[in-house]
């Protein structure tokens, strides 16, 4: 499976911007559907978005739909999470994965990237 390091995470004041960034390794992050999750204090990990491996088509969760944009740059095998009007509840540290045929996380989680929003 594609390695993967999500990065750009901080701490970020209520309606501000943030973007993460996912650096995969290996030739095959093309190939891949990826997502975005994330896990609260507390909380089960949840699902947040998902693009296509050729990036012409994005799914998000409800609760980011509007706010966040996910991208990729295959040629850079990385992918991005555009984050704006961020609120207290994006708290979070948040994980890519790379997504099998049913959009299921594959392979072992990386360490994250903390995303902290004060109000």
């Amino acid at each position: 499976h594609v390695q993967l390091v999500e990065s750009g995470g901080g701490s970020v004041q209520a309606g501000g911007p943030l973007r993460l960034s996912c650096a995969a390794s290996g030739r095959t992050f093309s190939t891949y559907e990826m997502g975005w999750f994330r896990q609260a204090p507390g909380k089960e990990r949840e699902f947040v978005a998902a693009i296509t491996w050729s990036g012409d088509n994005t799914y998000y969760a409800d609760s980011v739909k509007g706010r966040f944009t996910i991208s990729r740059d295959n040629a850079k095998y990385t992918m991005y999470l555009q984050m704006n009007s961020l609120k207290p509840e994006d708290t979070a540290v948040y994980y890519c994965a790379a997504l099998d045929g049913d959009y299921r996380p594959i392979g072992s989680w990386g360490q994250g990237t903390h995303v902290t929003v004060s109000s």
